[in-house]
């Protein structure tokens, strides 16, 4: 059933397309009769609308493109509704004076399909077989971009540069005198004629960039100068981002060269501030010249279609990290056997792979823990003298169907109640973002959950933070968003972009985490310790809900296995329909949790070992299964994460070396590196310095 929001919405679009038939109906109807005020007002009203559906819902006017009535065909129909309306008012002599408007208004549409073949070659001009961010890439001839309406609003441009016309037009219906359509007419084609001109100076030599083959050259040269080791390799949808974004400190403390590459253009925005060198490159031809790279390893976080397109380079071993942990069945892939290993945190996962049977050997799982935990902190007793603060962050529904996925749908209302019921209980509620996508149960859950969250605090009070706490929340965002958010031109494109974002400056990385750490401390202050909030934005992240919790309830996921790092009590929801024991033993997870049933018994038992440590106990069940789940502590994860990387990197070597060995008894075969060694050595001597490596 459509959620209350969408049919007002699609109620308002049904309107604003009859509105639009309306009008042609009218304007039709007033240039034939003729009425004028009526063919006045329809005209106006008619090129009004399309303008505001072009800024307001463009959407619903690609469903009339899809239909070949788009803006041009509009636009063409609307300026042949004037001219007929103005053969059919007395005062106008369709030879002397309508038929030299005809002749304009024809020459202004010959501009403006000229203007769109300028915008189409410009646009081609202006890709790059690839994108680049945190890379010095001026020597590509980068330039700013030409204005939107020019390249690449057609439509908008269309309408704009005709509102000239038909005020003009307009004036000639009322005064019968064909100046004033002449002058609209002028100022439409000067427009469009000028426009047009105006863009193709991006044709010229000094604002064309370099073309494919440059592009290309340019690169390799970039590889061989930079010399990457190790990377991150990642290819998703734009919800997907998260994945890579996890990865990132990790990547960027790894011994050697790190870089980041990627598939998808829009990509590379979506990865949060670091200052990794990122190049997306979108065509499988040119990413395999990372073969003739110094690249060693690539880590994947993620599987995607496009995964098995950067495994056919030889040269580069592969690692699976994934994105968490948790023992969901896409925690065990068999795609997971296409990699050379597969890294997990702790030895519960290589149990996991092992009792999949999924091909994935055991010598291939290399137990690196979870270095990205590292923020967060240990247990530090029982709350005193604060409510105690309850982080529920249930996972999303999935793609299987099962029950038992997220317990939003069967439990979510239960637990939140019972919280809630608890005077000395602060809630946090953090959803997946994805809650809802799949099954709308879910997402129709989640609303309610926010109702009840909402009205209880209504129904509480206290004291609050004063208006220092706010402007010192205010003050930290701007400076997270000034060193974390790249501020763009409405006009900027890809290569405008690559330019702006190149070299970042020394030391970015460090400010922006303790930018982020007085942000969140800045959060938290912000409100009182008593109201419950509802966290849906990216910010604060999960690690810093934890800090901030003093117990979790969730479901069978990663966050159970991350939160697990603190030591802290939780609780799993058991909406599977099997028995506590069942649920215990297929799910080792949840081994010293705390099951709550769909009706949320449990939540008061639950509580009280929270607030009185001595009747908690799982602690050291906890303790057990962090190293289980986590891997041991000593030597730190980031340490072994460290040495995994490099330890594969030697594998590539060693093969490397095979491999010239091979070659090397084969006459008349030269080492690919050998060609390397050469090309380089020749840039080295002819003093090529067009070339810069990112820091």
């Amino acid at each position: 059933m459509p959620s209350a929001g969408i049919v007002p919405r699609r109620a308002v679009q049904l309107a604003a397309l009859f509105a639009m038939m309306v009008a042609f109906t009218a304007q039709l109807v007033g240039a034939l009769l003729p009425v004028i005020p009526l063919f006045i007002a329809a005209s106006v009203v008619n090129l009004g609308l399309d303008l505001v559906l072009q800024h307001k819902q463009p959407g619903l006017l690609a469903v009339l493109g899809r239909i070949r009535f788009d803006v041009t065909v509009r636009q063409l129909l609307r300026d042949m509704l004037i001219l007929v309306g103005l053969l059919h008012i007395d005062g106008i002599n369709p030879l002397e004076e309508q038929a030299p408007l005809t002749i304009t208004l024809l020459l202004f549409y010959g501009t403006h399909f000229v203007c769109q073949a300028v915008a189409v070659l410009v646009r081609r001009t202006r890709s790059l077989p690839f994108v680049t961010r945190n890379i010095d890439a001026s020597a590509l001839r980068l330039c700013d971009a030409p204005p939107r309406i020019l390249s690449r609003q057609t439509g908008r441009r269309l309408l704009r540069f005709s509102v000239p016309t038909t005020a003009g037009m307009m004036l000639t219906s009322i005064t019968t005198d064909a100046y004033w359509g002449g002058i609209g007419l002028a100022v439409s084609l000067a427009l469009s004629a000028g426009g047009t001109l105006y863009l193709g100076t991006w044709l010229l030599p000094k604002k064309r960039v370099a073309n494919e083959k440059q592009a290309l050259e340019w690169l390799d040269n970039w590889l061989a100068e930079y010399r990457p080791t190790v990377g991150m390799y990642f290819s998703g949808g734009a919800s997907s981002a998260y994945q890579a974004n996890m990865w990132l400190s990790t990547l960027a403390a790894l011994d050697g060269n790190p870089i980041i590459v990627l598939r998808e253009r829009f990509m590379v925005q979506k990865i949060e501030a670091t200052d990794v060198p990122i190049v997306c490159i979108p065509k499988v031809a040119n990413l395999m010249r990372l073969e003739h790279s110094t690249l060693k390893v690539l880590l994947h976080p993620a599987n995607s279609g496009k995964t098995s397109q950067i495994l056919r380079i030889p040269s580069i071993k592969h690692a699976f990290t994934n994105h968490g942990e948790s023992d969901k069945l896409s925690s065990c892939n068999p795609y997971a056997k296409a990699y050379d290993e597969v890294w997990v945190a702790g030895p519960a996962a290589r149990d996991r792979y092992q009792l999949a049977d999924i091909g994935v050997e055991d010598k291939d799982v290399i137990e690196v823990g979870r270095p990205q935990l590292a923020p967060i902190q240990p247990y530090a007793g029982a709350p005193a003298g604060r409510p105690a603060t309850v982080l529920y962050a249930p996972t999303w529904e999935g793609w299987d169907g099962n029950p038992g996925n997220t317990s939003v749908i069967l439990a979510g209302e239960n637990i939140v109640r019972e919280l809630l019921a608890d005077d000395n209980v602060r809630l946090l509620y953090k959803p997946h973002p994805m809650t809802g996508s799949v099954d709308p149960r879910a997402g129709a859950a989640n609303s309610r959950i926010q109702a009840m969250i909402a009205e209880a605090n209504a129904g509480r009070s206290g004291a609050r933070p004063g208006p220092e706490a706010a402007a010192e929340l205010a003050r930290r965002t701007e400076e997270l968003d000034a060193l974390t958010t790249s501020a763009f031109r409405k006009s900027a494109d890809e290569l405008e972009r690559m330019r702006l974002q190149g070299t970042p400056q020394e030391g970015r990385a460090a400010a922006v985490d303790a930018a982020v750490t007085a942000w969140e401390a800045a959060y938290w202050n912000s409100f009182p310790q008593w109201e419950h909030r509802i966290i849906t934005t990216a910010r604060p992240g999960i690690f810093s809900c934890f800090n901030e919790a003093d117990v979790l309830i969730s479901d069978v996921s990663s966050v159970v296995s991350d939160y697990l790092t603190s030591e802290k009590p939780y609780a799993v929801a058991n909406t599977s329909g099997m028995s506590e024991d069942d649920f215990r033993a297929n799910f080792p997870t949840v081994r010293a949790a705390t099951i709550l049933t769909p009706d949320a018994s449990g939540v008061a038992g639950l509580l009280d070992a929270v607030r009185n440590p001595e009747q908690d106990t799982l602690a050291a069940e906890r303790a057990e299964l962090k190293e289980h789940l986590l891997g041991p502590s000593d030597p730190p994860s980031s340490v072994r994460f460290n040495q995994a990387a490099l330890a594969l990197g030697t594998k590539a070597d060693e093969r490397r070396i095979r491999m010239e060995s091979r070659l090397s008894g084969i006459p008349g075969q030269r080492s690919q590196d050998d060609v390397n060694d050469a090309g380089t050595a020749g840039h080295e001597t002819s003093g090529a310095s067009d070339t810069t490596a990112a820091v």
